[in-house]
């Protein structure tokens, strides 16, 4: 086993992964930007290498300086949590190339994965069903409106590299096809350093149905049932459960079969995901497979109470999977809400600055993966989530009803978060029916704003709070910017 690991990432995922290593007996290093000095994920590891400037290219998509951050703390392996260098097969190769372990796929399944096209092809090879549309790129938006003549109307323009929603379209008449084909391929361009774009079949109020697998290189291959993920913006995942409520025994049975044929098909090794969406009818379709660790991974660690970074670093490291696919059982239901700096109102247009107070819910089934704390100043140059909030309850209502107390008790103050939106969505009829698809926030929330009543109580609140400001100052009750020390916590006590 690995006695050291560098974690190629910040916020809460680096602290998320540093802390199974420490029940792991692996030392940590972590890595820094100029924003970041002062980071949680810093804060926690044993060691910590300064990369760069805040710069993205300069700190955490610097390959040659993470390596050699590696080498100079002497670490074994690299962890790349998801986003940055995660799903880079360059980054992969380099590590391989460095002598270190790089804990997720080899560089050429990821690079197989990475083109959208490719892996549909290697779908189809494996007898996996594949949503009808292109299985090459093309840069000709005249060629492309051809396509998508023969596929039919609406079709979707994708990004043949990356995800996360960048470089997508919905198209539904061919006299708008031109210049949103152009848009996607600008934004990929952007996005991943790669403007190639293909056409799918758009299937309309679809579910997002995604299974987790774990393959070793001993052949071994498990799924670990399935998340819904059908409440997104921007095609990003905001609210993620499991099991899905759409899925009978038997679908899901087929389901997690398919998903071990396409892990097979492609020759993968360690964590990943196999997404697909689900029609109307309960067909499925296969959308995508995600070659990391994924944001909504504490769910399925929920209901089976297994630790899915542990077995990452375990095949990693060589050694055979201990999970048989007869023991793998959920139990209860498991709901995460992803916590960012971001305005829902604002057609959720990231919110950076300082966190002026942070309060995380607590109590049974609660569990909180965060990397900020009061004080924190949340950067403007990286994505902008906060914290992970996941909870567990024998049944999908009493799941529902435990989130929306979590978070009616988190108190974040100084930045805007989604925190309300998620409330309303939880308490909406048609997510309490488990009416979920992937247009529900325009379906349901297009012109959402939050109860004016909130903020009426926030405004006598700090009308309040200024009057009593010289009163609290004179009786001297105001509050300490330094922690609370050991002796005035302990509450009553005497020598």
């Amino acid at each position: 086993m690995f006695k050291k690991i560098l974690i190629a990432n910040r916020g809460e995922i680096a602290v998320r992964i540093m802390r199974t290593c420490r029940e792991m007996g692996i030392s940590t290093v972590a890595v820094y930007s100029d924003a970041d000095r002062n980071a949680v994920h810093v804060l926690e590891a044993d060691e910590a290498v300064y990369l760069g400037n805040s710069d993205p290219a300069d700190s955490y998509l610097n390959i040659a300086k993470i390596i050699a951050a590696a080498h100079e703390t002497a670490a074994e392996a690299i962890h790349p949590g998801y986003g940055f260098l995660a799903e880079n097969p360059d980054f992969a190769a380099g590590c391989e190339d460095a002598d270190l372990v790089f804990i997720g796929p080899p560089a050429s399944v990821i690079r197989d994965l990475g083109d959208k096209t490719v892996a549909r092809r290697l779908m189809i090879d494996g007898g996996v069903p594949v949503i009808p549309g292109m299985t090459q790129t093309k840069s000709n938006p005249d060629k492309m409106a051809h396509e998508a003549e023969k596929i039919g109307y609406p079709v979707l323009i994708k990004a043949a590299a990356g995800g996360g929603g960048k470089g997508m379209r919905i198209v539904t008449s061919p006299d708008e096809f031109k210049t949103a084909c152009e848009s996607a391929s600008s934004e990929a361009a952007g996005a991943f350093g790669n403007d190639a774009v293909y056409l799918e079949k758009y299937l309309a109020k679809s579910r997002h149905v995604e299974f987790q697998i774990l393959a070793d290189c001993h052949g071994n291959i498990v799924q670990l049932l399935e998340r819904e993920c059908s409440i997104q913006r921007r095609h990003q995942k905001i609210i993620e459960e499991t099991p899905s409520p759409a899925l009978t025994q038997a679908l899901r049975q087929e389901m997690g079969q398919t998903a071990v044929a396409a892990a097979g098909a492609a020759g993968y090794i360690n964590a990943g995901t196999v997404e697909f969406l689900l029609d109307q009818e309960n067909r499925f379709y296969f959308l995508e497979v995600n070659t990391r660790l994924q944001v909504e991974h504490p769910i399925t660690e929920m209901i089976t109470g297994i630790d899915l970074v542990k077995h990452q670093i375990e095949i990693a490291a060589g050694h055979p999977l201990t999970l048989s696919q007869k023991e793998i059982k959920g139990r209860g239901h498991a709901i995460e809400c992803r916590i960012y700096a971001e305005d829902p109102e604002n057609d959720f247009f990231p919110s950076p600055g300082r966190i002026l107070f942070l309060k995380e819910p607590k109590g049974p089934g609660i569990r909180n993966d965060s990397g900020v704390y009061s004080g924190f100043e949340v950067p403007v140059e990286y994505d902008p989530i906060l914290s992970k909030l996941i909870v567990h309850a024998e049944n999908r209502d009493l799941a529902i009803q435990r989130m929306v107390r979590a978070l009616e008790n988190y108190v974040i103050l100084g930045v805007k978060t989604p925190v309300p939106f998620l409330i309303d969505i939880l308490k909406s009829k048609a997510f309490q029916d488990g009416d979920t698809f992937t247009d529900f926030i325009p379906a349901h929330f297009k012109d959402w704003r939050p109860e004016l009543a909130d903020a009426d109580i926030a405004r006598i609140a700090f009308i309040v709070d200024a009057v009593t400001a010289s009163q609290r100052i004179n009786n001297r009750v105001q509050v300490s910017d330094s922690f609370a020390s050991p002796w005035a916590t302990l509450g009553n006590w005497r020598m």
